[in-house]
């Protein structure tokens, strides 16, 4: 069998075992995501999974670079892409992405072994979090320049709102009643 040939086997076999799995996601003919875990566990991550032309013969391309994946370390992500690749070599010549696949899932808790859940704007140090601080601050600044309002505007605001910036009772009632009357009353017999 040529590679193209093992490649459309694997790709209808993959569609068969993984139809309707919320977790299977095929981006193309050649690129499959699986999450491994629940949306809900801290743990759960996806592996991306492309085959090059040469695949099976050729280890496949393993990526974790989604957006799904953010919380989780460069140097776990390098760990759990070794691992696969290792797991790869050994299955080299045959079709394997279902059994990567697998082996992410059996092996989920020992591939995250070292997995402290951080967010990037949680674990900014001092001088990014000042930075922070004052980009919101020149931020801040800017929406009051937008908010500011010139004589006219002010004056016009003024003669249509209270002391309290509110509009007075009954300001579109002449709207209302002016719908009603087009529209006619309850009593139109």
């Amino acid at each position: 069998m040529t590679a193209n040939e093992d490649q459309e086997m694997e790709l209808e076999a993959l569609r068969s075992i993984y139809e309707g799995d919320e977790c299977f996601k095929e981006l193309s003919p050649t690129c499959f995501q699986y999450r491994i875990g629940d949306l809900g566990n801290p743990k759960a991550f996806i592996v991306e999974v492309s085959w090059p032309e040469t695949y099976p013969e050729t280890v496949p391309v393993v990526s974790m670079n989604t957006f799904f994946n953010n919380s989780i370390s460069q140097p776990v992500k390098r760990s759990i892409i070794a691992k696969l690749l290792e797991e790869a070599e050994a299955n080299l010549g045959t079709v394997m992405t279902y059994t990567l696949f697998e082996y992410a899932k059996d092996n989920q808790e020992k591939l995250m072994e070292n997995h402290e859940p951080f967010s990037s704007t949680v674990m900014s140090s001092e001088p990014n979090s000042t930075t922070v601080s004052s980009n919101n601050a020149s931020s801040s600044k800017k929406k009051e320049k937008k908010d500011q309002l010139s004589k006219a505007q002010k004056r016009k605001l003024a003669e249509r709102t209270d002391h309290r910036g509110e509009l007075p009772r009954g300001w579109n009632w002449v709207d209302v009643i002016k719908h009603l009357s087009k529209t006619g009353g309850k009593d139109d017999d």
